[in-house]
């Protein structure tokens, strides 16, 4: 028995390779799922490692799949490992290393965009905003075709501070697609700049850790993996609602290698487009000849302050849509040939 104040170090049991396990029970890697398996324990060792100190954290780990990283995690002393897992094949291998690690794992069969983080971790965890990140950690191997929209949702939640942030600072490291790490981490005036880069870097220090090769994976993806470490800042950069700052930086990126003055035009109605978007730009103080990817955090951050004062003078302009406008516009187009078309056959 460990002594008081003194908790043993968790070892897992001999238990099959993750080769086996996959044979074991015919796995096979799903392409329509964008589904690749890492089998090199050292691999998954390192990415636990840039998560930082999870002995007795609470981790939730995102798609273990056959399980490599999930043996990591284990290793690494957790309290409480949450496993999220939507496809329903690899659920007895997990169940195999759960009774291996009697009342640390727990397995959920479901879907990671639709359930419900804000009651995964026991309520005691919870820390002030401002405090130190909690010891919890979500960590995945995230498929490609859900990487983007799972970060975009989270980083949203980061910044409501609910969903896995009703905890606190709650920390991230997940692969992406090389290129999609390059643009959460690209600084101004590089040339992967885009929208990740900013709707990410506003809301945490982000960190690319490091590369995997296409080759380390079963089956080889035709792309290198990253892996990406995010903390959510106490403070944002842009302190301003989610979805404001979203449209901002959307449309600004809308035409990427035009000068950011034609992406900003989009936030207003044709009516009055081009004298308030030069109100925008100069009361940001903003060049309109920058391109999208030259402009600075500071400079988003002017340009999302001043849209929201003239939102808040006139609240239309929030709702206003500019492809709604283009779908009318081809709609009033279409309606008009139709009926010229009419008249002609008449006639």
């Amino acid at each position: 028995m460990a002594a008081p104040g003194k908790a043993a170090a968790f070892r897992l049991p001999p238990l099959p390779t993750i080769g086996e396990i996959i044979k074991l029970y015919r796995l096979k890697a799903q392409k329509q799922l964008s589904q690749n398996f890492l089998l090199d324990l050292r691999l998954t060792d390192k990415i636990v490692k840039h998560a930082g100190n999870l002995k007795n954290a609470h981790v939730c780990e995102v798609g273990p799949g056959p399980g490599g990283i999930t043996r990591s995690i284990l290793s690494a002393g957790v309290e409480q490992l949450l496993l999220i897992e939507k496809d329903a094949r690899f659920i007895p291998g997990l169940q195999l290393l759960s009774e291996a690690a009697p009342g640390k794992v727990r397995i959920v069969h479901g879907d990671i965009l639709t359930y419900k983080m804000e009651k995964a971790f026991p309520k005691h965890l919870k820390k002030n905003w401002d405090d130190e990140p909690p010891g919890i950690h979500i960590i995945g191997n995230l498929p490609f075709s859900v990487s983007t929209p799972l970060i975009i949702k989270w980083l949203e939640n980061v910044s409501k501070k609910d969903g896995p942030f009703i905890y606190g600072r709650t920390q991230m490291t997940l692969t992406f697609q090389k290129e999609v790490a390059e643009r959460l981490t690209a600084n101004p005036g590089g040339k992967q700049r885009s929208r990740l880069s900013i709707m990410a870097q506003h809301l945490c220090t982000v960190e690319n850790c490091f590369v995997i090769p296409g080759e380390a994976f079963v089956p080889k993806p035709e792309v290198d993996v990253a892996v990406v470490h995010f903390t959510p800042l106490v403070q944002p950069k842009i302190e301003q609602p989610f979805e404001l700052v979203e449209k901002v930086v959307q449309s600004v990126f809308q035409f990427r290698r035009k000068y950011c003055f034609r992406g900003l035009e989009i936030l207003f109605p044709e009516s009055g487009r081009l004298k308030r978007t030069e109100q925008l730009m100069m009361t940001a103080n903003v060049d309109p000849t920058l391109r999208p990817f030259q402009l600075s955090m500071s400079q988003f951050r002017n340009l999302c302050n001043t849209y929201r004062k003239m939102c808040d003078e006139d609240p239309s302009l929030f709702v206003y849509n500019y492809r709604e406008e283009l779908k009318k516009k081809k709609t009033r187009k279409l309606l008009k040939s139709t009926e010229e078309t009419a008249e002609e056959n008449e006639l």
